[in-house]
This record gives structure tokens, C-alpha cells and sequence, in this order.
């Protein structure tokens, strides 16, 4: 009679149990989990996007370190460093990942539906007012995708968060953004009734430097705006009490007569309708505010994040 061996469980390495599991695992998410890893320099900041123990991301790393026979990363109490060979296998890991997101993103829209979970980050007024309505669409034609929303008005560090897609609107892009430009809106110059009864009505840029200006901004007391004079940029120094970072905010304090305002058409546009605000410096344009798109990384995009792009710049031209 053959005997099978009593095994002590216990005495058996834990780490070896963990790669032995992770064998049978699918490769890419311990890649990916790599890649994470190395972009973002840290366990920690890799197990709290994905809501998981940073002991399961270590051991993860140190099971594809075992599988390969290569250690990937330096660790020590306060950084992560990649090794030569970790360089050089997260530039490898990158390209296949990247080619299976472009061969699941080439396939027909008949062969495969967008699903899975999209982290964005949206403009608190411009988010509520024009992209939550197209997103409530989206998610009803969508029926295989979650959305995670975060509504701010703040900058956000895409790969550090674990963002997929950031929509900013901007005259002025970093030369290190990634971004696809979905649409476009105005800046116009209003002010109430009352205030320019009171203080008169500018007619040129260089005159509000004599008003009260009210300034989104998170730097009180130095600031300007920019208009188009003589066929040529020019900032125009302004000056103000009154400072945020809403433009719904400032709005409202202009149409109580606290000064004149420069702020984005879909945030002054009803009150301009309701006759609460009135455009003034008509004859000066301002620069165009682009609606871009901000991905985290030159990766192939994937087909969830393209499909949603699409549909969000076909919807904002209608």
C-alpha cells in the first residue's frame, strides 16, 4: 500500500505557498500590479486605491520576484527603488499591456460591450451642470460600466489617485499632460445692473483696474486677465475683495453687486437670461477655454475610456 506523507502545513514556507498560488493566477494582474507599484513608489498608495491589505500587494510583488528568479525592487523604510533588471522588466510589462489593451480596444463594438469600473475626476460647476446629466446617459447605454465620480475643481494627480480619466477646462495645459480635447466653451465679462449704475461700465480691459474684480483664483491679491487688444494678448492687472475657487460663487456675488466677474458661459449664462448679470467688454475677446480630456499615461487607451470620450464630446456638440 503506498502511504501519502504527513505534512506539516506549518513548516512549509509561507512565501512559497503564496507563489505556488499565484502560479495559477492570471499573469497580467500581477503586472499590473507592478506597474502600479513602480509608478506610484509605493505599497501603501497601491493597496489604498485598490482597497486591499499592503500585505497583499508585497507578497504579490515578491511572488512574480520568485517566478522570475530576479529581484525587481529595493525596499527600505522610506523608499522604493526599481533594480536594473525591475527597469528594464517594467518597460517590457508596460508594451504587453499595452498591446493587450489595443487588441481588446480593436475588436468591434458588436464583439465586445465597454465594461468595468471608470475613476474620473470632473469640475465641481461644469460637472454638475453640463457632464452629470451626459454621464447619467452614459451609464444607461452602458449597462457593463460602473462610474466612481469625484467632483473638484483641484488639479489631481491622476496615477497617484488612481484616476483614469480627469476633465479640465483650461486656455493653458501643462506640457507634461496627456489629454484629448472633447469641446470647448467661452469667457465672458459681466457685472449686475446696480454695480455699473454705480461705478459706471469699463470700456476698455485696462479700465478694471479701477473696479472691483472678483478673481477665481487660490493666490488673493496677484492676479490678471487676459483679453485680446489691438489683435494682441494682453494681461490686465485687476484688483478685489472678494477671491474663490467656485465660479458658481462669484457669479452669485456679482449679481448682488459686489463687482464684475469672468467666468466660463455655462456658469453665467441663466443669470444672464434672467437679467441679473449683462455682458460688458463685448468688443475684447478673451482666450478660448478648452475641454480636455487628461489621461494618466501614454498607454493605448482603453476601450471603456475611449467609448466614454467619444461619448462625452459628442454630447457637449450638440
Amino acid at each position: 500500500m503506498n502511504y501519502i506523507p504527513y505534512i506539516d502545513i506549518n513548516k512549509v514556507d509561507k512565501l512559497q505557498l503564496f507563489v505556488a498560488k499565484y502560479r495559477t493566477m492570471d499573469k497580467f494582474k500581477l503586472m499590473q500590479t507592478f506597474v502600479r507599484v513602480a509608478e506610484l513608489g509605493s505599497f501603501t498608495a497601491v493597496a489604498n486605491q485598490l482597497g486591499v491589505p499592503r500585505s497583499l500587494i508585497t507578497r504579490q510583488i515578491a511572488a512574480l520576484e520568485s517566478q522570475l528568479g530576479i529581484k525587481l525592487m529595493t525596499r527600505s523604510t522610506r523608499s522604493l527603488s526599481l533594480t536594473t533588471a525591475g527597469a528594464a522588466y517594467l518597460e517590457k510589462c508596460r508594451v504587453i499591456l499595452n498591446l493587450v489593451d489595443a487588441t481588446e480596444s480593436n475588436l468591434s463594438k458588436e464583439q465586445i460591450a465597454p465594461k468595468g469600473l471608470i475613476r474620473i475626476s470632473l469640475p465641481l460647476s461644469f460637472g454638475l451642470e453640463k457632464l452629470l446629466p451626459i454621464l447619467m446617459e452614459f451609464l444607461k447605454e452602458n449597462t457593463e460600466i460602473n462610474l466612481a465620480m469625484d467632483f473638484s475643481d483641484r488639479h489631481s494627480n491622476l496615477i497617484e489617485e488612481g484616476l483614469d480619466i480627469a476633465v479640465r477646462i483650461t486656455s493653458r495645459l501643462d506640457s507634461t499632460d496627456i489629454v484629448r480635447k472633447l469641446g470647448v466653451c467661452k469667457l465672458l465679462t459681466v457685472a449686475s445692473r446696480q454695480y455699473l449704475a454705480k461705478h459706471g461700465t469699463p470700456s476698455s480691459p485696462v479700465e478694471l483696474s479701477h473696479h472691483e474684480c472678483l478673481d477665481y483664483s487660490l493666490q488673493p491679491f496677484i492676479s490678471s486677465w487676459s483679453y485680446f487688444v489691438n489683435g494682441e494678448l494682453a494681461d490686465v492687472a485687476i484688483q478685489g475683495r472678494l477671491v474663490a475657487n467656485n465660479g458658481d460663487a462669484l457669479a452669485l456675488a456679482a449679481s448682488k453687486g459686489l463687482g464684475i466677474v469672468r467666468q466660463p458661459d455655462f456658469i453665467v449664462e441663466h443669470y444672464i437670461q434672467e437679467g441679473r448679470l449683462v455682458p460688458i467688454l463685448l468688443d475684447f475677446e478673451m482666450p478660448e477655454l478648452g475641454i480636455y480630456a487628461v489621461l494618466p499615461s501614454n498607454r493605448y487607451i482603453p476601450h471603456r475610456i475611449a467609448v466614454l470620450m467619444e461619448f462625452i464630446s459628442k454630447s457637449l456638440k450638440h
